[in-house]
């Protein structure tokens, strides 16, 4: 876990605690129906907090999620075997990219998708190098 996610679990579990004790000192020194609708509002907010943080989590993922057994890579890829039972000899090299980048298609299933070149791409199952 990075140092960044750390510091916020922290600061989250700090605001957690100061916010359960102002309610409970709300509930104590004034009556329940105050600590009711005090609740109330920082529940909302809390849930709205909760909706950007998760429209935030979509955003950064980038491309979705691809196919069963595809294949997705940012650079060159060399081979990539997504079959059953093949029986395959020395893998290719993987060809040279300049800058590598995100996919820009998101392969269906046993689909391959790369931002630079593919050597070599076998789908099917059971097959041989000749």
């Amino acid at each position: 876990m990075s140092g960044t996610a750390r510091a916020w679990i922290v600061v989250t579990a700090v605001v957690a605690g100061l916010a359960s004790a102002a309610l409970v000192l709300v509930a104590v020194l004034a009556d329940l129906d105050t600590a009711g609708q005090a609740a109330s509002v920082a529940g909302a907010v809390v849930g709205l907090l909760a909706l950007l943080v998760s429209v935030i989590a979509v955003v950064r993922t980038g491309a979705p999620a691809a196919g069963a057994r595809s294949v997705q890579s940012g650079g060159a890829i060399g081979r990539a075997v997504t079959g059953d039972r093949n029986r395959l000899g020395t893998a290719p090299a993987a060809p040279a990219t300049t800058a590598p980048a995100a996919p820009t298609a998101v392969p269906g299933e046993r689909g391959v998708s790369a931002a630079g070149g593919i050597g070599q791409a076998v789908t099917g199952d059971e097959n041989e190098d000749a």
